[in-house]
């Protein structure tokens, strides 16, 4: 079983900053991709930025400049450094992992986290 565990969230003025963390335990081999994903009121869930085990990203547009994402590796964890925050940016955020396990063979599964909320307001 894998876990990831969110951190970071919470209220901020527009212009402020937050640093997300998601920390997977449990029985990993490797992890392939990490991101993040946010989910508005009213909205569906959309792809925030996402970083592949060698450090290739993607960002939607509406974050471009303004957040950015990391990981470390030997601490199976991801980063989401936001920037420059807006209103619009309020939201649960989603961690995500592409996570290998060995079960005889090994398996690749995708697993989420439980979500955190982000506030934008002043």
């Amino acid at each position: 079983q894998v876990q990831l565990v969110e951190s970071g969230g919470g209220l901020v003025q527009p212009g402020g900053s937050l640093r997300l963390s998601c920390a997977a335990s449990g029985s990993i081999f490797s992890i392939d991709t990490m991101g993040w994903y946010r989910q508005a009121p009213g909205k569906q869930r959309e792809l925030v930025a996402v970083i592949t085990s060698g450090g290739s990203t993607n960002y939607a547009d509406s974050v471009k400049g303004r957040f950015t994402i990391s990981r470390d590796n030997a601490k199976n964890t991801v980063y989401l450094q936001m920037n420059s925050l807006e209103p619009e940016d309020t939201a649960v955020y989603y961690c995500n992992a592409n996570v290998r396990v060995r079960q005889g063979t090994f398996i690749m599964y995708n697993y989420w986290g439980q979500g955190i909320q982000v506030t934008v307001s002043s």
